[in-house]
Order: structure tokens, then C-alpha cells, then sequence
């Protein structure tokens, strides 16, 4: 059974899975800013939780090394236990006391056997506890970092549009130029011409 956390990391990669590709690209995508910003405010809030879970789970190799070790001290306390019976039961005491070595040293091998075996599976758990949270810590790397690269590239799609707009508009006047030349040349030789025809006229009047 999946935890919320990595339910929402589902959620989030299926979401960036259903955007749109941005106009003339295949990398780059639309996103919508309150989805996104929605799906990413219920991880922050999960991630803690989720982390604190497996730290019990990692804190638990303790329980289990200290159950280990009651049970190996209860089975060594039993066996020193039959060995003082066998030794005071026996009237031969040299086979008693060899009984009782064996015994122990039984005991005292099982007891390490135990031990290993339950350090062996508190290691296990703790590793696959810690490898399994730098694993969604990297998923919620990638997601943020994919989120920032897309904020990044509308930002500067928006500029080069205007970049782009900016050269049309001043390749357009630089074509017109010698149009408007041209034009400023005609109007000023009409202005040119209408001011003598005035003054001719003037000298007329005084004349008569």
C-alpha cells in the first residue's frame, strides 16, 4: 500500500504528463500555477510525517537489538542454570563440568547466532528505510527543479517575443526610410514654390 506522499508524486508527474506543449515547442510545457502550487503545498506538508515514520522504523533496530539480547541473556542465564543442576545431580564432577561447558558454550554460540541475525535485519531495515527517503527526496527534487525550469522558460519565451517584435518594427522603418525621404524632399519643395508665388503677388499689388 503506497504512502500519501508518493501518491501526490503520481499525482504531480501525471499532471505535468497531461500539459500542454508550449506553441513551437516539444520540451517545454504550460502550467498551471495554483494546480501545481496546490499539489506541491500537500507534499510539503506530508514530506515531515512521511520522514518521521521511517525514523521509527529506523529507531526500532534499538527494540530489536535489545529483544535479541534478552532473549540471548534468558537462554545463557538457562543453560548456566542446567549446568549448575547437572554439576550438583552428577557425582562424577568432571562430567558434569564437561556437560556443562558444552552446554554453555551451545548456548553462548546460539546466543551470538541471535544477535547477528537480528543486527543483520535492523541494518537491512534501517538502509532500506534511509535509501527509500533519498528516493522520494530525489523525486521531489526533480518535480521542483522541472517547475522551476518551466517558470524560467515562459519568463523568457515572453522577452524573446518582444525581442523579436522590436527587430520587425525597426526593420519596417529601415525599409520605409528612403520612402520618407523622399516624401520630406516633396513637401519641402511644394512649401519652396508657394512662398514666391506669394511674393509675386505682393510686388503686383504695390505696383498698381
Amino acid at each position: 500500500m503506497s504512502s500519501r506522499i508518493e501518491q501526490i508524486i503520481g499525482e504531480i508527474e501525471e499532471y505535468v504528463d497531461s500539459c500542454k506543449f508550449q506553441p513551437l515547442s516539444t520540451t517545454k510545457i504550460v502550467v498551471n500555477k495554483e494546480e501545481i502550487e496546490e499539489l506541491l503545498r500537500e507534499l510539503r506538508l506530508k514530506t515531515p510525517d512521511e520522514i518521521k515514520r521511517y525514523q521509527k522504523i529506523i529507531n526500532n533496530k534499538d527494540a530489536i537489538l535489545e529483544d535479541a539480547q534478552s532473549k540471548a541473556d534468558a537462554l545463557i542465564a538457562d543453560a548456566q542454570a542446567k549446568a549448575q543442576e547437572l554439576v550438583t545431580q552428577h557425582e562424577i564432577m568432571q562430567k558434569a563440568y564437561a556437560q556443562a561447558n558444552d552446554t554453555i558454550n551451545a548456548a553462548n554460540k546460539q546466543a551470538q547466532e541471535i544477535l547477528d541475525s537480528a543486527t543483520q535485519d535492523a541494518n537491512s531495515i534501517r538502509l532500506s528505510a534511509i535509501t527509500y527517503t533519498d528516493d522520494m527526496m530525489a523525486n521531489i527534487g526533480s518535480v521542483l527543479n522541472t517547475t522551476l525550469e518551466d517558470a524560467g522558460a515562459k519568463y523568457k519565451s515572453f522577452i524573446d517575443a518582444l525581442q523579436s517584435c522590436l527587430e520587425v518594427v525597426n526593420h519596417n522603418r529601415q525599409e520605409l526610410a528612403p520612402q520618407t525621404a523622399q516624401a520630406a524632399a516633396i513637401t519641402g519643395s511644394y512649401h519652396d514654390d508657394s512662398d514666391k508665388d506669394d511674393d509675386a503677388l505682393l510686388d503686383d499689388l504695390g505696383e498698381n
